[in-house]
């Protein structure tokens, strides 16, 4: 785990505000008395100094956005070792996060999840590849060039009904299964591959052995970029099959309005394909969804869009 230090931080009331103030795309966010978790997931777009796109130039969007949006948790894919510490000083003291780069150390990109230390602290965590030999550092054995990985987390959720006491481990579990009241819950953050359908197939088959292989007890919350459209391949009805998982886009009791989660720095294109998707247990409830069109004097964060949900369960 790697803590960055802030030079620039919304703290304390501040962060507060700013949380209350803008959730999904600018629109307040529920009245729940603050127990709802803030969910992004966020391809970043690795750094490099291309312009008009470079590092340089879109992180001050990428900052403002995180302070306007200030989630709980956050799955990023295609962060590089110094991006990711950049982010983490812009998002403050109060973040910490969870990584290792695919090909090992702070080598090649990452799958790291982000965190508000004073809502969640982690109780166990783990990365393996997507390959046939899943731990072995960088192995990558279904026909894609780009080595792909996932990374794990155990969370207890401080502000959860139980997080803090513990009483979640003697909660009464629903129809689910699950422990209702449970002050624990898993994430999950992944990057499937661009290019190799195949690859992307056996992926998801491991991701579902590996969620299957975790506490059947605890909610999950998978965040990633899958790289094919919900509802349109055989990866999302992969993810979704026998009911373990839902798509938080179609379960949210109100979302924002459907853009494409990828647009390259054209235009936004609306219905578009949803590539970023957050998937949760079905007893987890999604109270919104939205997919983020913020830019900052015309420059985007990221060549994708943030999506992001408000659960609860």
């Amino acid at each position: 785990m790697l803590r960055g230090v802030a030079a620039t931080a919304v703290t304390g009331s501040a962060a507060a505000t700013v949380s209350a103030a803008a959730y999904g795309g600018g629109t307040a966010y529920a009245a729940d008395g603050g127990r709802s978790l803030r969910v992004m997931t966020f391809n970043l777009r690795y750094a490099s100094d291309s312009r008009p796109n470079s590092w340089a130039e879109r992180r001050p969007a990428m900052r403002s956005l995180l302070h306007r949006e200030a989630p709980h948790l956050l799955g990023t894919q295609e962060g590089l070792y110094g991006q990711l510490r950049d982010i983490a000083t812009d998002l403050g003291p109060h973040y910490d996060w969870v990584g290792t780069g695919r090909a090992g150390g702070s080598r090649d990109e990452f799958a790291a999840i982000f965190y508000d230390v004073r809502r969640l602290a982690p109780v166990e965590y783990d990365h393996f590849w997507l390959s046939d030999t899943p731990y072995v550092i960088g192995s990558r054995t279904w026909g894609n060039t780009v080595i792909r990985m996932a990374t794990w987390v155990r969370f207890r959720d401080l502000q959860h009904r139980g997080g803090e006491s513990g009483a979640g481990e003697r909660g009464q579990r629903g129809a689910s299964g699950e422990r209702q009241g449970s002050g624990e819950f898993y994430a999950f953050n992944t990057h499937l591959d661009h290019a190799v359908q195949y690859s992307r197939e056996r992926s998801a088959a491991l991701i579902n052995e590996r969620l299957g292989a975790l506490d059947p007890t605890l909610p999950r919350i998978v965040t990633g970029d899958f790289n094919v459209a919900a509802h349109k391949n055989p990866v999302y009805e992969a993810m979704l099959g026998a009911g373990k998982l839902v798509d938080s886009w179609d379960a949210a009791e109100e979302r924002s309005a459907q853009y494409g989660t990828f647009h390259g720095y054209r235009p936004l294109v609306p219905d578009g394909d949803r590539v970023d998707w957050i998937l949760t247990s079905p007893a987890v409830r999604t109270r919104r969804a939205a997919i983020n069109t913020y830019s900052l004097h015309g420059q985007f964060p990221s060549d994708h869009l943030p999506v992001q949900a408000l659960v609860d369960w």
